[in-house]
């Protein structure tokens, strides 16, 4: 039985729970889109398991789910969060973990009967994948009061998001409303979603920040012609642009060094027919790096190497900047408070950058910012080969629990 577990076995456990029928709105996958019945079928069981732990539960208008554990004094909480939306054939952990690790800290403080200094609330974000709308973290920006206003949007199926918010009792205009009034501090723990913490044999490691991110969308306007009587000499190929335009941003990441990495995740050749030379071609790219002026450089000189391919190859291009995210530090004191709890229970000091984005990027707005990293199998991550060792959650719930203490020390 789940109930018999350790609370980081438990928080495993749920994960793999929520992977499943009905929690998933694909048949045989799990895909949980923002504001979809398997987001519903969600809200209600990880508020269930939230009261169970002790928490009084909520849903704001942005569809966040919150649940509270008083403290012994008034004044801003600790926020413990991550999402429980997924991408498309998911892996169980990434984002749902977080919450569950947060919800067995407090139910560990509500065994022992302990209340801290301060309250503390577990937030279970509804969108940062962006998954089934054209926008990502709309829920935990809604909650950082960094989302102005919302843009008028759709899914893939034509549904407006003002519809799906009215299937939870809430509006656009509502979002902004979920503006929490401030926190002591946010702490998310997330799977690593890269292999360097397995490869040095680490289940742990303190988060410093989160990558800098740049995108892209380029269109590459060439000359379509028949395969068979177009001379190669005369050849406008849009592809064949855009095979060296794409080999050529790789090049310049690994130029870069350090932590920049460049990704080419979409390439879509037009009119697509076996025997047409492709007259379109539309690519995305996207740039990250923990420091912004060496993402910028890679980026400038990507749109350089762009510029010259087209220019020598007689090709049309248009790029349009589509998506920039700062570096997100996080807060030196609660990077200490986490590295002290993490060597107190027994583990190696290991700090790490995140080049992968998450909600505390959003959250850093409106509180100081903590991330802890716990390793998973092969870094894989985005994909249902997804793994998470309970013992390494059961690791981290310790190093949590160890953070909450010492964070009540300082408001001693």
């Amino acid at each position: 039985m789940v109930n018999a577990l350790s609370g980081g076995a438990r928080a495993v456990a749920r994960c793999d729970e929520l992977g499943r029928a009905p929690f998933s709105d694909t048949p045989g996958a799990l895909w949980r889109g923002y504001l979809t019945p398997a987001h519903r079928a969600a809200l209600d069981r990880v508020a269930a398991w939230m009261h169970e732990a002790g928490m009084a539960t909520r849903i704001d208008p942005a569809i966040n789910l919150i649940g509270r554990y008083e403290g012994t004094a008034e004044g801003p909480p600790l926020i413990i969060a991550s999402h429980i939306d997924s991408v498309r054939d998911a892996g169980f952990y990434d984002g749902p973990l977080g919450v569950m690790l947060g919800i067995e800290c407090v139910a560990a403080l509500y065994a022992e009967g302990r209340r801290m200094p301060f309250a503390i609330e577990v937030i279970a974000f509804g969108d940062e994948e962006g998954s089934r709308f054209p926008a990502a973290m709309l829920t935990s920006k809604a909650l950082a009061g960094t989302l102005d206003a919302v843009p008028a949007m759709a899914d893939d199926a034509g549904t407006s998001l003002a519809r799906a918010l009215a299937m939870f009792g809430s509006t656009p205009e509502r979002m902004i409303e979920a503006r929490h009034p401030g926190a002591l501090a946010y702490l998310e723990a997330h799977i690593e979603q890269g292999p360097v913490l397995e490869a040095e044999g680490l289940a742990l490691g303190v988060v410093t920040g989160i990558a800098a991110q740049v995108r892209f969308a380029a269109v590459i306007k060439g000359l379509a012609g028949h395969a068979g009587t177009s001379s190669m000499a005369l050849r406008r190929d849009a592809l064949a642009g855009a095979a060296e335009m794409v080999l050529a941003i790789e090049r310049i990441a690994r130029e870069a060094g350090g932590d920049c990495v460049a990704t080419v995740g979409r390439l879509e050749a037009l009119p697509g027919a076996a025997n047409v030379i492709p007259g379109e071609v539309r690519f995305t790219i996207d740039v990250r790096s923990g420091a912004e002026a060496r993402r910028d450089d890679a980026a400038e000189a990507m749109l350089d190497a762009i510029r010259s391919i087209a220019d020598r190859r007689d090709l049309e291009f248009h790029v349009e900047r589509v998506h920039t995210l700062p570096a997100s530090p996080c807060d030196p004191r609660l990077m200490d408070l986490l590295e002290a709890s993490l060597v107190e229970a027994g583990h190696a000091p290991r700090r790490l950058v995140s080049g992968a984005g998450h909600d505390a990027m959003v959250m850093a707005a409106l509180a100081p910012a903590a991330m802890l990293f716990l390793r998973c199998r092969g870094g894989i991550s985005h994909n249902p080969g997804e793994h998470v060792d309970p013992a390494d959650a059961e690791a981290a719930l310790a190093v949590m629990l160890g953070f909450i203490a010492k964070l009540g020390e300082t408001c001693a």
